[in-house]
């Protein structure tokens, strides 16, 4: 098993800056990418950014040119600063690790979640 753990989110001013981290233990191996969900009340989960283990980023194209994910694999950990926010910006933050191996038993492709981190943008 994997367990994510986040930090960073909060109440901070439309225009402001976030950092929010996310730190991956237990079962590290094998994790492929990382990265951020976002939902807000009453709307679908939804993509922030993606980061692979050989750095390949993706972003939403809402996100793009505000915000920058990175990964420190050594650490297992993976970062998202966010610029320039907006009250749309403000939703629950989830963190996502997916993971891919092979055993014994054969292919292994999970997908984990952290809790969530709530992110309020507003004056």
């Amino acid at each position: 098993q994997l367990q994510l753990v986040e930090s960073g989110g909060g109440l901070v001013q439309p225009g402001g800056s976030l950092r929010l981290s996310c730190a991956a233990s237990g079962s590290v191996f094998g994790i492929y990418a990382m990265g951020w969900y976002r939902q807000a009340p009453g709307k679908q989960r939804e993509l922030v950014a993606t980061v692979t283990v050989g750095g390949t980023t993706n972003y939403a194209d809402s996100m793009k040119g505000r915000s920058t994910i990175s990964r420190d694999n050594a650490k297992n950990t993976v970062y998202l600063q966010m610029n320039s926010l907006k009250p749309d910006d403000s939703a629950v933050y989830y963190c996502n690790a997916h993971q891919l191996y092979s055993d014994y038993r054969g292919d292994h492709d999970y997908d984990y979640w952290g809790q969530g981190t709530q992110v309020t943008v507003s004056s």
